[in-house]
């Protein structure tokens, strides 16, 4: 029999990537002992791009820097080689936040994190951005980083947003009040942006500008190049390489819903599948399978219809859906 890959985004205030697919991955196996399981989380570039890149054989490095609010806080990015994973959410995020702070915030500490990178000798740095609780145009960043050389880096911003830096699609106006932003605040924020962005004025409308409050102006002002972040976190775990000769790939993330058609993890994966067969697990399911390139969909919420007891019992609801896809997708 061939092998099985498992390769899930994280479900969202219930489990990282790599404990769904162990869950996933018990449950195959208590239907089909001897399966070959090769468990391979992912991300589509937010929070949990360095559990999926350290799940994939990356060392996680721990840091003290800057958080969204001056304070210190303890961080850490992903290395490999000569290739570092940094997240913008785990020194400048919102969760780091007890309450939004729209108007002071910082992105001081993912410049540092990037200059940690950049000094133990990282050539190629991928800066995913999502979770960001900043709307400095990555000003914070750019102060932390000074005069250093990012000429000789291939920095990757993995981001699907196309929003540009200012205006009524950008940062401030879209983000803003996602972070906890009035109306006036975001007018503030809109004058910033709009001052800020005078040292780079032909860049202020190149999609993706707009990112993590405007982190993506910054890193495109250092030269980085945007690319989808499920496309960037397939290809550093590995993905087309562990898909090649599988039997059927599992994928999936807390909910299978409208925004999983935009660059979230399972519909990049069930892209880059080839003809493998991908079914999905997720916490609910509110799109048909199919237009998202799927076989099936597997809902822990048809399993546990209490939203409170589904979320306590994410793993071993996701074991139970593991074995139900080994009897309808494994039997010989």
């Amino acid at each position: 029999m061939s092998h099985v890959v498992v390769a899930p985004d994280k479900f969202k205030g219930s489990l990282t990537a790599p404990r769904v697919a162990e869950a996933v991955a018990r449950g195959l196996r208590e239907v089909v002992p001897d399966l070959d399981v090769r468990c391979l989380p992912v991300a589509d570039g937010g929070d949990g791009t360095v559990d999926a890149a350290v799940a994939a054989g990356f060392v996680k490095v721990g840091r003290w820097v800057t958080g969204p609010l001056g304070k210190p806080v303890a961080a850490s990015f992903a290395i490999k080689g000569t290739t570092a994973v940094v997240e913008v959410a785990a020194a400048s995020g919102l969760a780091l936040l007890d309450a939004p702070a729209p108007v002071t915030a910082t992105s001081r500490g993912t410049g540092e994190l990037l200059v940690s990178a950049l000094d133990l000798g990282c050539t190629t740095i991928v800066l995913g951005v999502g979770g960001s609780a900043c709307t400095d145009g990555g000003a914070g960043m750019l102060d932390a980083i000074g005069d250093r050389d990012f000429g000789h880096v291939d920095l990757v911003l993995a981001s699907d947003v196309d929003n540009p830096l200012l205006g009524p699609h950008g940062a401030a106006a879209v983000y803003g009040p996602q972070k906890g932003a009035t109306p006036e605040q975001v007018d503030v924020l809109e004058e910033r942006l709009t001052r800020f962005s005078r040292r780079a004025p032909e860049l202020v409308d190149v999609p993706g500008a707009g990112a993590a409050g405007g982190i993506g102006f910054a890193a495109l002002l250092l030269g980085a190049t945007r690319r989808p972040g499920i496309e960037v976190v397939l290809e550093l775990v590995g993905f087309a390489e562990a898909v090649d000769g599988a039997r059927l790939v599992i994928t999936g993330e807390g909910s299978l819903d409208e925004q999983t058609r935009h660059g979230k993890a399972p519909a990049g994966v069930a892209a880059a599948s080839g003809d493998v067969p991908v079914v999905a697990v997720a916490g609910r399911c509110e799109i048909q399978p199919g237009e998202l390139g799927l076989k099936a969909a597997y809902a822990l919420l048809d399993i546990e219809p209490d939203v409170t007891r589904c979320l306590a019992q994410a793993a071993l609801l996701l074991e139970l859906a593991g074995g139900r896809i080994a009897r309808d997708w494994l039997g010989e």
